[in-house]
């Protein structure tokens, strides 16, 4: 089981999928203009119909942005307020908050693990039929690096895999098969910290001086990506409330990162416009999974004047003077903004 990871990380870690945080100032100036994203309540809620050419609709749920941990919930409670979005972005099925066991000086104890859930939704319309979209075209190691030029990835095999191989990582196996068995790509990816977090992160390390293991100025993690198919139909309709039927899907899966973050899933499914099956409807899905302790960790950083904006829900929600860029660093609700927005140009050019 790997080392405790300090606050400090917090936002970084959250990068499985990137992130990147700024002041708030800056946060705005970095997210597209509103020509380009639209904010509305709920995504499934606006007729697909009325989303005009190359606009993206956008929600994260967060009603009060200023709130620290405003936009997370328990995971416990997502699965019973939004039971058909946790079913899909789950890891896997039937998945649930971690339980293994942590040894500290010689004496081992059970110890479970709650999460804290972010989501971001987006919608789009692509001005061709379902038929003419090649899923399986996007379903490759260069379609993810296009995705954010500052991660860093590289092709690794089912074998190569953490949890499939390290007796220390069992309790992040699947269950049904290994991960990345049948996978499209077999992912393993890097980001470093950008802009003021590596400065947060030696003043981090340096209050846990003597810690067995240093924290990371880099975020890694494993992921597998893989198409859909029609087969999905029924759970991925109770999830776009969109009343055709599913061509498919993309999804990548993380299900292994180096720091703070347990799990991460990008869905982007696809089905044919209401009324007017010339065109396709895109309705995608961002989640992040973070360890609720590390959120809960502040009186360390509150007493050192540096770091008092390092607060974990602060950087994650890219609320921090620390938040920068356009990537990992700069926030979950920056970076959510723009890997859809980017992912919506993908598909709609290709």
């Amino acid at each position: 089981m790997r080392t405790q990871f300090p606050a400090a990380l917090a936002l970084a870690l959250t990068t499985a999928i990137p992130v990147c945080a700024q002041t708030p100032a800056a946060n705005t100036a970095a997210t597209p203009g509103p020509e380009r994203i639209k904010e509305v309540p709920s995504v499934v809620a606006v007729d697909p119909a009325s989303i005009k050419p190359g606009q993206v609709l956008f929600t994260d749920h967060r009603d009060n942005p200023t709130a620290p941990e405003n936009g997370l919930i328990p995971y416990l409670d997502w699965m019973k307020a939004r039971p058909a979005e946790a079913a899909m972005l789950a890891p896997y099925p039937g998945y649930m908050e971690p339980d293994y066991t942590v040894t500290v000086n010689g004496v081992t104890k059970p110890r479970h693990e709650t999460l804290k859930v972010y989501v971001a939704e987006g919608r789009f319309v692509v001005p061709r039929p379902p038929e003419a979209i090649d899923l399986q075209a996007f379903a490759n190691l260069g379609f993810v690096q296009k995705m954010d030029p500052a991660i860093k990835h590289r092709a690794i095999t089912v074998a190569d895999v953490t949890p499939n191989k390290d007796p220390a990582a069992a309790f992040a196996k699947r269950p049904d098969r290994p991960w990345c068995e049948g996978a499209g790509a077999c992912i393993e990816s890097r980001y470093d910290l950008e802009g003021k977090l590596p400065l947060g992160v030696k003043l981090a390390n340096k209050l846990e001086e003597g810690s067995a293991k240093k924290i990371a100025e880099y975020v890694s993690f494993q992921s597998e990506l893989r198409v859909l198919g029609p087969d999905q139909d029924g759970p991925l309709k109770a999830l776009t409330k969109v009343d055709t039927a599913v061509i498919g899907g993309l999804e990548q899966t993380i299900f292994w990162v180096n720091q703070i973050l347990r799990f991460g899933k990008f869905l982007a499914v696809f089905q044919p416009m209401p009324n007017d099956p010339t065109k396709t409807v895109v309705t995608t899905y961002m989640a992040l999974a973070i360890k609720a302790d590390v959120l809960d960790r502040k009186a360390e950083y509150a007493r050192v004047p540096v770091l008092k904006n390092l607060l974990p829900a602060q950087v994650l929600m890219g609320n921090s003077s620390f938040n920068t860029g356009n990537s990992i660093s700069a926030g979950l609700p920056v970076y959510a903004r723009n890997r859809i927005s980017t992912f919506a140009d993908a598909i709609t050019k290709r």
